[in-house]
């Protein structure tokens, strides 16, 4: 029994499947399905079964859930313990919505591994809002950036307000349209151009799709924000966006406004960390960066960002080997 297996049927019990657990871990599915194959052998029962409902814990599961899951946190900090000891740079663990990571996070870090005094290595990765709380409470990330989290995990989590922001919808404005400035139809009819945001569940533009009641079949996802509304901007369909990040694009006349009922949505972007006396060091002072005029400002006006392909799940050799 090692961590690699403890750490694979943690993240499967928890995130509810072996595909989940994988992008969470940055490996394939066959290297997790291999680890809970050995740990089900190793102790003589399933742990975890699929049925009409999805994964369901065993009794043996239930029981050794909690126990793997503060193993697992151990062997996070014993890593952290012998890197502090060795004089290696502090890790900072980074994974947020698609849309935060493609335009906030690369400047957002950037600006705080300036400020902070010792060295500190920054990973940022794409996770979805549903697998954030359980990659911070199990110590795979030290800070999430999305909604407000919740739920069970072997140390608990807290999301604190970081931003406030409107979320608005966007087609092609004047100057490129060719035909009516406004799409026609009914928003069932449209064509939804969102990015990865727009297939995570949880997150505020899948739940204004299915709020205005948006079928499957009616939304085109895109590998980015900015190709999204640039295929707005070329006449595709219409596209969510948050009104700060797409300003430019609205005051050139490429985007225009969609007036929508119940649009523009008031939210706001919140980062999860483990409660405070938990926290890092390094992930304390990323909380109290964020509380910053400069860290307000960027979050505004982050200019370019960073481009999305930079931003990948990290994989964590140190657990999975």
């Amino acid at each position: 029994m090692t961590l690699t297996q403890l750490n694979a049927f943690v993240l499967v019990a928890r995130l509810g499947s072996v595909t989940a657990a994988a992008s969470a871990l940055g490996v394939s599915e066959p290297a997790v399905s291999q680890a809970l194959t050995a740990l089900r052998q190793h102790l003589g029962d399933q742990l975890i079964t699929r049925g009409p409902a999805g994964m369901t814990l065993t009794p043996g599961g239930s029981r050794l859930l909690a126990t793997a899951s503060q193993i697992v946190v151990l062997g996070a900090e014993a890593q952290a313990a012998v890197r502090a000891a060795q004089g290696a740079p502090e890790q900072l663990r980074v994974v947020a919505t698609s849309t935060f990571a493609e335009f906030v996070a690369g400047p957002l870090m950037d600006a705080f591994t300036r400020r902070f005094s010792s060295s500190v290595e920054v990973s940022t990765g794409v996770a979805l809002t549903g697998e954030q709380a359980t990659l911070v409470g199990n110590r795979l990330a030290d800070v999430a950036f999305g909604p407000a989290l919740g739920g069970e995990q072997p140390i608990p989590v807290v999301s604190e307000p970081i931003f406030k922001y409107r979320l608005i919808v966007v087609a092609a404005g004047h100057a490129t349209l060719r035909g009516p400035a406004r799409p026609a139809g009914q928003p069932r009819q449209w064509r939804w151009l969102v990015d990865p945001d727009g297939a995570d569940p949880g997150s505020e533009t899948a739940r204004l799709l299915a709020r205005l009641g948006i079928p499957e079949n009616g939304v085109r996802v895109f590998p980015s924000q900015t190709a999204a509304w640039a295929a707005a901007a070329d006449g595709a369909g219409v596209a969510p966006a948050i009104e700060h990040l797409v300003s430019q694009q609205l005051r050139r006349g490429e985007l225009a406004q969609v007036e929508l009922p119940g649009v523009p949505v008031e939210a706001r972007w919140h980062a999860t960390m483990l409660e405070r006396q938990h926290r890092s060091a390094v992930a304390g002072a990323l909380r109290r960066f964020l509380g910053t005029p400069e860290a307000m400002q960027l979050m505004r006006s982050p200019a370019t960002g960073v481009p999305p392909s930079r931003f990948r799940p990290p994989v964590y050799v140190t657990i999975w080997s």
